[in-house]
């Protein structure tokens, strides 16, 4: 893979950004945290060289200073919003996400549960968390939020709010998704803490849009077309041009909500200490771009793969018409089509040729592997295997698992667990393919390859199981679907 973003220059510049603004207001800091703290694959994506827990090393540097809030929307736990990345719930994320800052040595200080309004779900999480040992804290719906500013900035605002206790410098406040609270909960703190005269700033981070790229740069582009369920657009900061004259890039809800901030800055200090959206963010991700095309061409193909994956999402109900629409015209406007992405045009062709679905693979080196459906194997099943023939330089010809050791899976699948289909999926080929690696050398070799399949791309011709595309998420396959079923079942 061809790499066009300095990771451990990113490190250096983002801790120090971080240090200077907790110094300019004083010693104290809450830091929004937008996107995701671990796991960014979709900025590793775009930027090639970045690594997908790149802020959290970030953070690490600054471990000592460093304390994290995690906030969550009790309508969301009400509603038990699934985060689609991971397929669990808000609360169970929450869990998830505290076990991960303490392994690592990050102290999660507490959680705060926002939009609370006595939602039983909410209560419950809340009693399951404190008899944890975990510090929970109560936000409040804020009636007029946020156009009503005197109300907001007053004792029955954001003074009903609980005063989130805190020990150290910089205050990381995150979240399982959008829709949180984070803002409120840092604006909210800001306010308690100047009642109680400690001097503290906010900031935020949010690694896209990138701010001093072109507002059409693809890695820009590739942002619009991520959230294109959020209908984010990328804007022109009309702030930061009218304040210092130079051209910069910011979203538009946060474009939005500026002149709201402003003015709860100034009924808490009596002045903003910004001037633009853009002022408010630390992020220098876009200094460390050592490869501009690099860049410009993994953005490309992740727009094409978000299209595909809008396009499964119309197909199964969970997407809208308009997310489609969106992506069309963002990829109108990065210069592509599905015909850009190498994988499509082979997969295709292998369908037409076999009459039954199949699946194409272009390994990192640049070549391309297809599979085909078969009695024992699914067609991406067959893909991955031949795929891991190549890999370890096995001739094809070669059975790396036998017949005897697929047929009493597929007789435990439909015989025993009541299944209708028998062929194997890959989570069920590579047990068998661990099983066949005990007693044979060339299994064992395939195994040893699946660390080489990072990085691949891969296009089935008709909609995978979700076990299929969580396999091959783990195994850094980035995988696309056409939008059809292989059957005309209603159920799937």
């Amino acid at each position: 893979m061809n790499i066009g973003f300095s990771n451990e220059k990113y490190l250096e510049m983002q801790s120090q950004r971080i240090r200077e603004r907790i110094k300019g207001f004083g010693g104290k800091l809450y830091l929004e945290f937008g996107g995701k703290l671990f796991d960014d694959y979709h900025a590793s994506r775009v930027l090639p060289g970045f690594q997908p827990n790149a802020k959290l090393q970030m953070l690490l540097q600054l471990r000592d200073q460093t304390e994290i809030i995690i906030a969550i929307s009790a309508t969301d736990i009400e509603n038990n919003k699934i985060r689609g990345d991971l397929g669990i719930t808000y609360d169970t994320d929450v869990l998830r996400l505290m076990n991960e800052f303490r392994d690592v040595g990050l102290y999660v200080g507490s959680v705060v549960i926002t939009h609370f309004t006595g939602q039983d779900s909410a209560v419950l999480f809340k009693n399951h968390l404190e008899k944890s040992g975990v510090r929970v804290y109560q936000h409040y719906i804020i009636k007029g939020y946020p156009n009503n500013v005197n109300y907001i900035v007053s004792d029955e605002g954001y003074g009903k709010n609980d005063y989130i206790e805190t020990s150290r410098p910089l205050v990381i406040v995150t979240a399982p998704g959008p829709g949180s609270g984070k803002l409120a909960t840092c604006l909210s703190q800001l306010y308690h803490d100047h009642k109680r005269g400690i001097d503290a700033g906010y900031a935020k981070f949010e690694t896209f849009p990138i701010w001093n790229l072109p507002l059409k740069h693809p890695v820009n582009l590739a942002y619009e077309a991520a959230t294109a369920d959020l209908n984010d657009l990328n804007m022109i900061d009309p702030f930061h041009l009218e304040a210092y004259g130079e051209t910069t890039v910011n979203y538009n809800r946060d474009i939005e909500a500026f002149p709201v901030l402003q003015a709860i800055f100034e009924n808490i200090y009596g002045k903003c200490p910004y001037k633009s959206p853009t002022d408010m963010g630390v992020n220098m991700a876009g200094f460390c771009i050592t490869d501009d095309e690099v860049c410009c061409e993994a953005s490309r193909q992740e727009i094409i793969r978000r299209y595909y994956e809008t396009l499964a999402g119309l197909a199964d109900g969970s997407r809208r018409e308009e997310e489609a629409d969106k992506i069309e015209l963002i990829m109108k406007q990065a210069h592509v089509t599905t015909a850009d992405r190498t994988v499509v045009a082979p997969a295709l062709k292998r369908s037409d040729e076999t009459g039954a679905p199949a699946v194409a693979i272009e390994l990192p080196n640049g070549s391309i592997v297809t599979g085909k459906t078969t009695k024992l194997l699914g067609a991406l099943s067959a893909a991955l295997l031949n795929s891991l023939k190549i890999l370890a330089g096995i001739d094809h010809s070669v059975k790396i698992i036998s017949p005897e050791v697929i047929e009493p899976i597929q007789r435990l699948k439909t015989t025993y667990l009541g299944g209708k289909n028998p062929r194997l999926h890959t989570d069920e080929i590579l047990i068998a393919l661990s099983m066949s690696a005990v007693a044979d050398e060339r299994a064992k070799a395939a195994m040893d390859a699946l660390a080489g399949l990072r990085g691949s791309q891969a296009h089935s011709s008709v909609m995978l199981s979700p076990v299929d595309v969580r396999v091959m998420r783990k195994l850094g396959v980035q995988i696309t679907c056409e939008p059809v079923y292989e059957n005309k079942k209603i159920f799937h």
